[in-house]
């Protein structure tokens, strides 16, 4: 064979080779589009299915309470039971969205945690004493107001602090993490030390172990606290005012406007009066 026929069938069988890997790389490359396609419209469909939706399919509402406030939603150590002004709130929604209030969970959150969990998709809505703001708005969405409170002080009987005024150079103001009460307390004294813990249990725990002069949070928060523990009063001064509201996740409107109808509903029927009654009876309704 001649150096110039050799030449030609080496040029043809390379070629041969470009135009094999050529063909399987295109039959590859739409097999893994259509695979990437296919995954996203899968992930896409779940994400556009909205809570509403997700919530009657798996027959139960996943609701973030807190299990520290008296009053609000306290869990009890022996039996595990959590009971509280939120807690029958949520039961309420439950019966509203499903028929049966005991198709519930009910998913322990704090302060600095309950945003997270809500956005994260492991709870529906967070019911957990959680104050309606402008800062917050950025992160989940709210229903109309469903409790009033103010925030308040909790201190020793004998306590010398009777008011927000009180509270100056040298006084240490106990609260809890990623609470408007820690905004607000600055605000309001910033001459104070101010100690944040990781739930109000703990620092109940700490303001009787004597490691501050007072706990600031919601006046009726405050008032559970103090029925735990007759040497503890509540200051009768509020210094703001705290809307609470039910928070879910930005965007979830039709989610809002059926927890919308459901508080007007019991404020209506008079079942938002008997629970206010059976938690917060000594506390007068703020209905701003």
């Amino acid at each position: 064979m001649s150096f110039r026929s050799f030449c030609k069938k080496i040029l043809s069988i390379s070629l041969i080779s470009i135009l094999c890997i050529s063909i399987l790389s295109a039959c590859g490359g739409k097999t893994t589009t259509n695979t990437t396609a296919e995954q996203e419209k899968t992930e896409n469909s779940s994400d556009n299915q909205n809570t509403l939706e997700k919530i009657k399919e798996r027959d139960k509402l996943i609701v973030g309470v807190k299990y520290d406030l008296n009053l609000f939603g306290l869990k009890d150590p022996k039996t595990g039971k959590v009971e509280g002004f939120d807690i029958d709130i949520a039961k309420g929604l439950a019966k509203k969205i499903l028929g049966d209030e005991n198709k519930i969970e009910l998913k322990e959150v704090t302060s600095k945690t309950r945003i997270p969990l809500l956005n994260n998709g492991d709870i529906d809505c967070i019911i957990a004493t959680m104050t309606i703001s402008e800062e917050r708005k950025k992160e989940v969405d709210f229903s109309d107001v469903y409790f009033m409170a103010g925030q308040s002080l909790l201190v020793k009987k004998d306590s010398k602090i009777n008011g927000i005024s009180d509270v100056k150079k040298g006084v240490t103001v106990l609260t809890a993490k990623g609470s408007t009460s820690a905004q607000n307390i600055r605000e309001k004294a910033p001459e104070a030390t101010v100690l944040e813990f990781e739930n109000y249990a703990e620092a109940f725990t700490a303001l009787k172990a004597g490691q501050g002069d007072a706990l600031t949070t919601d006046n009726a928060l405050l008032l559970g606290m103090a029925k735990q523990d007759p040497n503890f009063r509540v200051v009768d001064e509020t210094f703001t005012e705290e809307p609470y509201g039910i928070a879910v996740r930005k965007g979830d409107t039709e989610f809002v406007n059926t927890i919308n109808e459901y508080l007007k509903e019991i404020k209506e029927n008079g079942e938002y009066d008997k629970i206010y009654e059976k938690w917060i009876g000594d506390v007068p309704k703020n209905e701003k």
